[in-house]
């Protein structure tokens, strides 16, 4: 499958490390531990091998163990290296539970002020760029996304939660701009986000968002 992104190969190259330091701790889980830890389905295919059931964005993958691979149930592969780390480290390391219905902002994430600059960088003032100016637009990427789990809210000019993974919610807020102010955003997490990602995880996903909305421009 090709792909019109010119940065992929770079980011492959930079993401070749963690990716092969994953896979070393991945293929040793027991994988119907995982399954149990991340609220996620196991369908093993032979003895020691199978993939897990995942729901990223609305779309549904399969994640094939022990050899990690990340494709939709068409068979296509994920190639974005940005999503199959934060899916492989959740395997490895995350743990689901249900949320109790508070919703955190990033410098209430553990170590999240440590890393505001970079998510703030990264994730809420790109999301301000990208959607400030015509929130009609940002209404159809959200609500034209293929099968995302999605409720509008009252908060912001225009704002939605909606499934980033199985169970894990996002609330994205945004505020338009006009001739005095420029456009603003504001990414709340469901509290269970805490048990499942790192406050460095949830920078990278604020990425991943931004990118699967803006392909549905």
């Amino acid at each position: 499958m090709k792909t019109g992104n010119a940065e992929l190969p770079v980011k492959n190259q930079q993401c070749d490390v963690p990716l092969a330091h994953y896979q070393g701790l991945y293929e040793s889980l027991d994988p119907r531990a995982v399954a149990e830890r991340c609220g996620l389905s196991f369908e093993a295919t032979r003895a020691g091998e199978g993939f897990f059931l995942l729901r990223l964005m609305g779309t549904e993958y399969r994640a094939a163990f022990p050899v990690f691979e990340l494709r939709d149930l068409q068979g296509d592969d994920v190639r974005e290296p940005y999503e199959k780390i934060l899916l492989i480290r959740y395997l490895c390391e995350g743990k689901f539970f249900e949320s109790r219905g508070k919703r955190l902002s990033y410098n209430e994430i553990p170590w999240g002020p440590t890393y505001y600059r970079n998510f703030e960088g990264r994730c809420l003032k790109r999301a301000a760029h990208s959607f400030g100016n015509d929130l009609a637009a940002f209404r159809r990427m959200v609500e034209g996304l293929p099968g995302l789990r999605f409720e509008a809210l009252d908060t912001g000019d225009a704002g939605y939660r909606f499934e980033f993974l199985n169970g894990l919610f996002i609330s994205l807020l945004i505020w338009a701009g006009d001739d005095e102010f420029p456009p603003s955003a504001q990414m709340l997490f469901d509290d269970n986000f805490i048990f499942a990602f790192t406050a460095e995880d949830l920078a990278a996903m604020g990425e991943v968002v931004i990118r699967r909305f803006k392909e549905k421009k």
